[in-house]
């Protein structure tokens, strides 16, 4: 939907992307704002979006140029997404102004604005914050500190790490996710992170060759650097020439000594980590060849029945809100997956998802009467396509207890230069980011 349009083609000024509008701030299919606007000094179109949205509630949009760059605002926070540098101003059409409440194609109105617009204002210079309509105060929906928080309160405990959904971080924000990797790999052994999973949609658009290359050159530092490290594949990395397996399928891992093998389909596999005083089996099951991997991974399971296992898959659990709580539910994967290969077997302690917008967790009984930590992981929906937030579990055998934290590197960095200000928070500390859950280590694990 158009909010605000700037009339003229890209046509009528020379400019690639002839029906292409000079400016416009729109409304996507995807709920979120877009700010596309052709520089002049530039030939083709820049873009600007902003986080996910909600209905039915008052949004605040500034968007700022100041001949270098241009910067979205939305309700005082900047949801920058990779902000391109010298970008000046928006180009016009001599004698056309702006469409109010509708944009244009091919000269011709289009897509009309369903909504209520209350006031907007243009200015032939950028704006600092005190002459914005309004100067408000973010609404803060995230709980977070900025103090240092000690992620490892015992000498034998050890982290697994979780690298939730990147895809909008290595679409619009790649130094997050290479600020996550790095991070990752400089901590291994300070932080005793025995191993890292990536939840899955390593990628935006399967189609963009470039997300693809963004994210492989991140993940070699881990490759490298020797980082133990596993992925299981989402939605978003499908396509009908199989490029996830060509970037990430079993010849990339197969001179790992963790790693112990794929499925028929090439895109479920598992490995074995020691940590502690166990072997850790590490199942990636994927969504999309879970039927046709099924035998596959009931094998592994049978094959180590007396190994504490964590299965990983990019879609299992999602999440209702009621108010400030949250309600688990199965996905019809999720459902399978806890039948077929969860509830029946034992040693499978922990399944780990991303997929569904935001976090929740749980505790199910086994058919052996056995607790099993469930856990969505996810934060694309969140600021900057989730700013660099990843989850850490620290694993205290003495303590009998998990402890799990939601951290960014991201904002770590930020923090190096200047003091962050909401929503960058180093650590989220809401009871669906931070918590930690008692765990008695040796019954659970009492394979027999």
């Amino acid at each position: 939907m158009g909010v605000l349009t700037r009339q003229g083609r890209g046509a009528d000024i020379g400019r690639k992307g002839e029906n292409e509008l000079l400016a416009t701030l729109s409304v996507s299919n995807c709920k979120e704002y877009q700010w596309v606007c052709h520089p002049m000094n530039r030939d083709t179109s820049m873009t600007n979006w902003s986080r996910y949205l909600k209905a039915d509630e008052w949004h605040h949009v500034v968007i700022i140029n100041d001949t270098e760059q241009t910067l979205l605002y939305v309700n005082g926070i900047c949801d920058y997404n990779s902000p391109a540098r010298d970008i000046a101003g928006i180009a016009e059409v001599e004698g056309r102004g702006w469409n109010i409440g509708a944009s244009e194609w091919g000269g011709r109105l289009d897509k009309l604005f369903s909504g209520a617009i209350r006031e907007i204002r243009i200015a032939g210079e950028p704006l600092v914050r005190v002459d914005w309509l309004i100067d408000s105060k973010p609404q803060q929906v995230l709980q977070g500190t900025n103090e240092r928080i000690v992620l490892l309160n015992g000498e034998d405990n050890y982290n697994f790490a979780f690298i939730p959904d990147p895809q909008k971080l290595v679409y619009l924000n790649p130094e997050m996710f290479t600020a996550q990797v790095e991070w990752t790999a400089q901590h291994h052994g300070k932080a005793r992170i025995a191993m890292t999973a990536v939840l899955g949609d390593i990628v935006d658009h399967s189609e963009a060759l470039d997300e693809w290359e963004r994210s492989s050159k991140a993940i070699d530092i881990m490759d490298q650097c020797r980082i133990p490290y596993m992925m299981t594949a989402g939605n978003h990395d499908y396509d009908a020439d199989d490029t996830y397996l060509r970037y990430y399928g079993p010849e990339r891992f197969a001179h790992k000594d963790y790693y112990k093998g794929c499925s028929p389909s090439r895109y479920s596999s598992y490995g074995v980590i020691e940590a502690g005083s166990y072997f850790y089996v590490w199942l990636m099951a994927d969504m999309k060849h879970l039927l046709h991997d099924m035998d596959w991974c009931k094998g592994v399971l049978h094959q180590h029945r007396h190994l504490p296992t964590i299965l990983v898959s990019h879609d299992i659990l999602y999440a209702d809100r009621d108010g400030e709580r949250r309600i688990p539910h199965n996905s019809e994967n999720g459902t399978i997956i806890w039948e077929e290969l969860v509830a029946p077997n034992n040693q499978v302690f922990m399944t780990v998802n991303g997929h569904y917008d935001g976090t929740v967790h749980r505790i199910r009984r086994n058919e052996c009467g056995k607790e099993v930590i469930q856990l969505l992981i996810n934060y694309q929906d969140s600021y900057r396509g989730g700013n660099g937030w990843m989850r850490l579990a620290e694993f205290d055998e003495r303590a009998n207890r998990i402890s799990f934290r939601t951290f960014s590197p991201w904002v770590e960095r930020l923090a190096e230069c200047a003091a962050p200000a909401y929503p960058d928070f180093q650590f989220l500390t809401g009871p669906y980011d931070c918590f930690q859950l008692p765990f008695q280590f040796q019954e659970r694990f009492n394979l027999e």
